[in-house]
């Protein structure tokens, strides 16, 4: 799969290797310039890129960046990617770090709030995990204690696709619901980077409560 990834930090930079080493066609690009990854794609084999490039012709779409920077994405960035291409958010709202966002701490979902950024249906998975442990837990299908994550999202064939993702990648994929649930795998949650196999997962986005921890509010 031709896949574009907006964002090098630690998920994007973990999701770059994991998924280039299992042979998908990966381009990464991150807002200092191609130049700036040289390193990370001498490692992996993906192409350094700039944004707009990683989108162009993608099957699908990682936006893995700070919320505060999501509106700072290029104009029209995901006019060109391939017909029906998803478009994953593994962002989460910090606060500390993207300021007040008065939407989100009013009550809208995370990813909800992307969404309205890009223009695009998004599918909100790999936001409970940490990077390393994205990067080294991995199982095969049916081993014990494999670990699952949440993919959640309104369009069902392209939540389909990155549930298919996630399981190649080593994990169970727990389907979480439509976007406006995604706030059950938000920071805070007792789902979120706890690193459960999919019952106990599936029971942790039951238990979720929707209002925000005072460690995740502004």
């Amino acid at each position: 799969m031709k896949i574009g990834i907006i964002g090098a930090g630690n998920i994007g930079g973990t999701l770059t290797r994991r998924l280039s080493a299992l042979g998908h066609q990966v381009s990464v690009a991150n807002s200092r310039g191609p130049e700036t990854l040289a390193d990370l794609a001498a490692e992996t084999g993906a192409t350094a890129t700039t944004p707009e490039d990683a989108a162009n012709g993608a099957e699908l779409v990682i936006v893995t960046i700070p919320e505060k920077n999501v509106p700072e994405l290029p104009a029209g960035l995901l006019d060109r990617t391939a017909p029906g291409a998803p478009i994953v958010d593994t962002g989460n709202y910090y606060p500390e770090r993207d300021g007040r966002i008065d939407a989100i701490e009013e009550g809208l979902p995370e990813s909800r709030w992307v969404e309205q950024q890009l223009g695009r249906s998004v599918i909100k998975a790999f936001n409970n995990i940490q990077a390393q442990h994205l990067l080294e837990l991995g199982r095969p299908k049916g081993a014990d204690g494999r670990v699952a994550l949440p993919v959640a999202g309104d369009d069902a064939d392209a939540k389909q696709t990155v549930m298919q993702l996630v399981d190649e990648l080593g994990f169970d994929a727990v389907d979480a619901g439509g976007l406006d649930e995604s706030w059950r795998q938000q920071p805070g949650t007792p789902g979120y980077i706890a690193d459960l196999e999919a019952d106990a997962l599936r029971q942790a986005i039951a238990d979720a409560n929707p209002e925000r921890t005072s460690d995740f509010r502004a």
